[in-house]
């Protein structure tokens, strides 16, 4: 999220979280601080194996209620930024994927389980769901990767009972870090009912 009036609009919809991304080779960059940050939502900023000092400025600049980690940052990366709340993201195709979230277990307060891509993120592609059969991990989850505007029933019939929610980004776009407020409005409202 970057455009003030799209960020105001989205929070008004009554949204947990507003993920921002730190990362200059992602299309959705944010480059210098929107002349609004939502104060009704935790501000999540999304880092790919970033230098320490810079996430805890960025951390700091944006008031960030939250920290994920999206590269390859080990455990002692993650504890070295514990005080602040943290979600660790691994890109998951096979229940074999789950091993590495063990040494995470008690550092992060989250995971995200994303689809395993060409990208470290917004790739846009759903994985199978139900290798999440196999995680037994302690850390809640938040499910993601290529959740649209039609997968309300497939979101819905989804159960775990780790995961504590999900994560809403490249198909509710007009543009990357733009979001279709009206899609995502159509979308949330039906998850709810």
């Amino acid at each position: 999220m970057r455009d003030a009036e799209n960020i105001r609009e989205v929070e008004a919809l009554g949204i947990d979280m507003m993920g921002f991304i730190f990362w200059p080779k992602s299309s959705r960059y944010v480059g210098e601080r929107p002349a609004y940050l939502p104060i009704r939502c935790k501000r999540v900023g999304v880092f790919v194996d970033e230098q320490i000092e810079q996430v805890q400025r960025i951390a700091a600049d944006y008031d960030l209620d939250v920290i994920q980690l999206h590269g390859s940052e080990s455990p002692e990366y993650a504890q070295s930024l514990q005080g602040r709340s943290l979600i660790k993201a691994f890109n998951i195709a096979s229940q074999e994927d789950f091993v590495q979230t063990k040494a995470y277990e008690g550092i992060v307060d989250c995971f995200l389980f994303d689809t395993k891509g060409k990208s470290v993120g917004g790739n846009g592609e759903k994985f199978d769901w139900s290798v999440l059969d196999a995680y037994s991990g302690d850390t809640p989850f938040l499910l993601s990767g290529g959740i649209g505007p039609h997968d309300v029933e497939c979101v819905k019939a989804f159960h775990h009972p780790r995961c504590i929610g999900i994560d809403m980004n490249s198909r509710f776009e007009i543009s990357p870090a733009l979001k279709d407020v009206n899609m995502l409005k159509g979308f949330i409202k039906q998850i709810r009912l």
